[in-house]
């Protein structure tokens, strides 16, 4: 599968680490593209010069950038590449102080399938922190949250792949549920001194 990875920070270097070992193309794509070279030659991943160029050629688009304040200008970027393609939304919309999310009666998943309407946006790997992502184990659930079933197939796939547990959680809103979860489980790192790679399990 040839996947692009918009964001070249912790999340976007440890998905592409576990894509690309699990066998896919994987391309990234940063605002500045020094920061994507230098991630892909590490990995041994590509680098594409701008977030357009990178999502044009790609099957599924990751977006693995900050949703408060990077959100509309990326959508903005993507909308025409992505146009009846898969996007993955990974963020978590923290407010910037950290008191709780931006969304307020919504999700980021949610937005961004307004601001690309033309694309099946799919929620996974939030739940999951960076040191996790690039270490995938079927211990620890692969939540995914979509409208569109062939999309949400797909990416449930690429979970799969990677060595994550799949589990289709239900429609895109169900997004808010997971940035909830993520939510507190950084909360929950930052105040007892965790390591960050506590994760979420349902027992079944």
């Amino acid at each position: 599968m040839k996947v692009a990875i918009i964001g070249a920070g912790n999340v976007g270097k440890a998905l592409a680490t576990s894509i690309t070992r699990a066998g896919h193309d994987v391309t990234l794509a940063a605002k500045n593209p020094a920061n994507a070279e230098a991630a892909a030659r590490e990995i041994g991943a590509n680098a594409a010069g701008s977030s357009a160029a990178a999502a044009a050629d790609a099957e599924l688009v990751i977006l693995a950038v900050p949703f408060v304040g990077a959100a509309e200008e990326v959508a903005s970027d993507i909308r025409n590449e992505v146009a009846g393609k898969t996007v993955i939304d990974v963020t978590n919309p923290l407010k910037p102080d950290y008191s709780g999310l931006a969304t307020d009666d919504s999700s980021a998943a949610e937005e961004f399938q307004k601001l690309l309407p033309e694309a099946s946006v799919v929620k996974a790997f939030n739940t999951i922190f960076a040191a996790n992502q690039a270490n995938p184990t079927p211990d620890i659930d692969g939540f995914v949250a979509g409208d569109d079933d062939k999309a949400k197939q797909m990416v449930i796939s690429l979970v799969d792949s990677m060595g994550f547990k799949p589990l289709d959680v239900g429609p895109l809103r169900a997004a808010r549920f997971l940035e909830g979860m993520a939510y507190i489980n950084i909360g929950l790192n930052a105040q007892n001194g965790w390591d960050w790679t506590s994760a979420w399990k349902l027992e079944r």
